[in-house]
């Protein structure tokens, strides 16, 4: 986004990746659909970003949930809305998208240079490790999109907020986001695993969540929990509700008919529809049982989960922590070095799966390529 904003703008633009080929986490975004933003009123959708959606008010307005769909179908990808608002392209994948990317940088004259990988600077210059040796270069204004801190392997590893510290810019420390529980499970739940957790609400602390989740050897996994990893990396007890659309005195109600000589399990799916995982969750989580049909009731609507923390940052599928909006400028311009510029997950914000994520790279990339571009020709 930045590179095409600065080509756009007349300038030569050269694009280096550390890795054999660009975009690797965006393919890997991809790989579950591409959920590019989410088609909801601006005011709730800005509060998904909690603390940061001040700053980030202005760059996602002017690159709303509308204008990144126009922006897709302008590189030929068509794109719907699901049932929950969220957007996607219509071939559910990113790899046709990225192409149609590199293919208009290409046509604008962008310079790609792979397996370059930033080392830091030397006497005012940025230099790289290539294959063909060091190699250095001295650009009007540079635009950073370095990533977060997790999937290393795709690239974003998080080392340049040690090259930033050589400079006396100081980080927020990494932390994962989005990201799946640990839990060690009792023997009885494992022919659960890989059974989706579905209509359930989660709540950890202040965030709360309608989503999916699924059980794994290692935990829970998926966006219901995701959503509220916040909470559990703050260190909120994690809940769940397994009947969310129900009162405490529907399911009071429903429990008192008749048992028989049914198993309270087989009571408890006959009289309140709940699925053997959701069951078996209950039972795994609160031994014994609770005495009294209203306890029982208020189990459901509140199941407390015991795990052991969040899973490995490296496994997050974002991070908190980089670069805080107090040492950028309102173009996103690091105030200690004048000229360079960042976006992405590099800064210092955090927001659920759902759209949100893809949705504010876009617009902070766009942004932050816009004002270099503005900042390289006043050069």
């Amino acid at each position: 986004m930045a590179a095409e904003m600065l080509a756009t703008a007349g300038l030569q633009v050269t694009l280096c990746d550390g890795k054999p080929s660009v975009g690797r986490k965006f393919l890997m975004a991809g790989k579950s659909g591409l959920n590019l933003t989410k088609d909801e009123p601006f005011v709730p959708f800005m509060q998904s970003f909690a603390q940061a959606r001040g700053p980030l008010t202005p760059m996602i307005e002017a690159f709303d949930a509308e204008a990144v769909q126009t922006w897709a179908r302008g590189l030929d990808q068509e794109v719907f809305t699901g049932s929950t608002g969220r957007v996607f392209p219509t071939a559910m994948k990113a790899s046709p998208l990225l192409r149609a990317m590199m293919g208009r940088l290409d046509s604008l004259g962008v310079q790609v240079r792979t397996r370059w990988l930033w080392q830091g600077w030397q006497a005012e210059q940025f230099v790289f490790e290539t294959p063909e040796g060091p190699q250095s270069l001295s650009p009007d204004a540079t635009v950073l999109a370095l990533g977060g801190a997790s999937w290393s392997r795709l690239g974003s590893t998080g080392a340049w907020a040690s090259l930033l510290a050589d400079k006396g810019i100081k980080t927020a420390p990494f932390e994962p986001a989005n990201a799946g529980v640990n839990i060690a499970w009792s023997d009885y739940m494992a022919k659960h695993f890989g059974a989706a957790l579905k209509g359930v609400a989660w709540t950890a602390g202040p965030y709360t969540s309608r989503g999916e989740a699924t059980l794994s050897a290692r935990g829970l996994e998926g966006g219901g929990v995701y959503s509220v990893s916040r909470g559990v990396r703050e260190g909120h007890p994690l809940f769940i509700d397994l009947l969310p659309d129900m009162t405490v005195p529907d399911i009071t109600t429903k429990l008192s008919k008749p048992q028989g000589k049914a198993s309270f399990a087989n009571h408890l799916r006959k009289t309140l529809r709940l699925t053997p995982v959701q069951i078996a969750l209950m039972q795994e989580m609160s031994r014994p049982l609770p005495k009294g049909l209203r306890a029982t009731a208020r189990l459901l609507k509140a199941l407390p989960i015991s795990h052991e923390g969040l899973r490995p940052m490296d496994e997050a599928i974002s991070t908190a922590g980089g670069i805080p909006f107090s040492a950028l400028d309102a173009g996103l311009m690091l105030r200690d070095l004048p000229g360079v510029f960042a976006a992405g997950e590099m800064l210092d914000w955090e927001a659920p799966t759902g759209g949100y994520l893809i949705s504010a790279c876009l617009a902070t990339g766009r942004w932050a390529g816009q004002h270099a571009a503005e900042w390289a020709l006043r050069a």
